[in-house]
């Protein structure tokens, strides 16, 4: 196949990584693939150290763009592209636009539930562009919230297809915590929690929990991302009386191997699509606790990988973590379930596969 991808350009390398390879293992399958992204993408080095692969620069990162629609369109007619895959919200307009009046067929990836409206002019625009063929969602739960928006000619051509990971891109040594901050240490309990200020992410319901753990005097929770040191968080943080206890990063590019330093994973979110962090503390060796939203439920199985939780219940969460405290047995052993899962289920090669399959299925419709 001749493939015209738009990636996602991602604010850290391993952000991309699990999409950036898909389209250079299918380069060095044989498939003719043309990379069209900005320098700023963290994964452009590699692209362009890869012979296989073509490598275009982006003329602009405007959502609608003449330029990028132009320089997309020509290309398409140019050398004959079959497939035009779009992956950000930036992309996937310029895209569609792009592609008609050409015989291209676009294909557009969802990652997140919710965020598509029928009722929003604009989203035709976009999300619901006509000019779109068909689409990936990123788990069951998006691809479901997808059939649900989507025209009905491409209800059947809108398929969940996992973002796999190697084990072999998770070698790099396990980060000595105390670099973060010097009351961490390798022998306390440490939790691994990564979000946003936005509600639904949850982070409410983490810290709540920690109220219920004061009494272990190890236990420490490291939190990650941004703008947890203004208000509601701040005072919340002080509401749990373990505020020496919660070190706040910021935002990390080295998540795996803060994750493969640390004892459990929690995520509290209302809804999620199919958390990459998941994904990388599995492959890190690091079980699980996540609350019952449709994302996460596809990848943690209860009591093989890690624990499912009520959504919006801290005491549960807290209940999990007190329970693999007191028994490093079976960390160990959800550590092992936890390598298992992505040997198997959430494999990069399985994901290559089922994309190539894909493709050729919408081409030949």
């Amino acid at each position: 196949m001749n493939i015209l991808v738009i990636p996602n350009r991602g604010r850290s390398y391993n952000a991309v990584r699990p999409e950036a390879e898909c389209y250079i293992s299918l380069a060095k399958k044989g498939h003719q693939v043309t990379i069209i992204t900005c320098t700023t993408n963290a994964y452009y080095d590699n692209y362009k150290n890869t012979d296989n692969i073509n490598l275009i620069e982006l003329k602009s990162l405007k959502k609608y763009s003449w330029q990028v629609i132009k320089q997309i369109h020509q290309h398409i007619k140019q050398h004959n592209i079959e497939i035009v895959y779009a992956t950000e919200s930036n992309g996937i307009p310029n895209a569609a636009f792009a592609c008609i009046g050409t015989k291209a067929k676009m294909i557009a990836y969802r990652g997140t539930t919710g965020g598509m409206y029928k009722t929003d002019p604009s989203n035709y625009l976009c999300t619901l562009h006509p000019r779109i063929n068909g689409y990936i969602g990123v788990s069951n739960a998006v691809t479901k919230n997808v059939k649900d928006k989507v025209r009905a000619g491409i209800k059947a051509f809108s398929r969940t297809i996992y973002k796999g990971h190697d084990l072999s891109w998770y070698q790099d040594k396990p980060i000595e915590l105390t670099s973060l901050d010097n009351k961490l240490s390798q022998s306390k309990f440490n939790i691994l929690c990564i979000g946003s200020p936005r509600p639904y992410k949850g982070m409410h319901y983490m810290l709540d929990a920690m109220k219920a753990l004061t009494d272990i005097e190890d236990v420490n929770l490291i939190l990650v991302g941004d703008n947890f040191d203004c208000e509601p968080f701040s005072s919340q943080i002080q509401a749990t009386g373990m505020s020496e206890h919660i070190i706040q990063t910021g935002f990390r590019s080295d998540v795996p191997q803060i994750a493969a330093s640390c004892d459990v994973l929690v995520l509290p979110s209302e809804r999620e699509g199919l958390p990459r962090v998941v994904l990388e503390s599995l492959a890190s060796g690091t079980p699980v606790i996540t609350s019952a939203n449709e994302g996460a439920m596809e990848i943690i199985e209860q009591d093989v990988n890690g624990y499912i939780v009520p959504i919006g219940d801290s005491l549960a969460i807290a209940e999990q973590i007190r329970y693999l405290y007191n028994q490093p047995e079976e960390r160990k052993r959800l550590a092992d379930g936890a390598i298992n899962t992505i040997k198997t289920k959430m494999s990069h090669q399985e994901t290559v596969k089922n994309m190539a399959e894909f493709f050729e299925t919408v081409l030949n419709k």
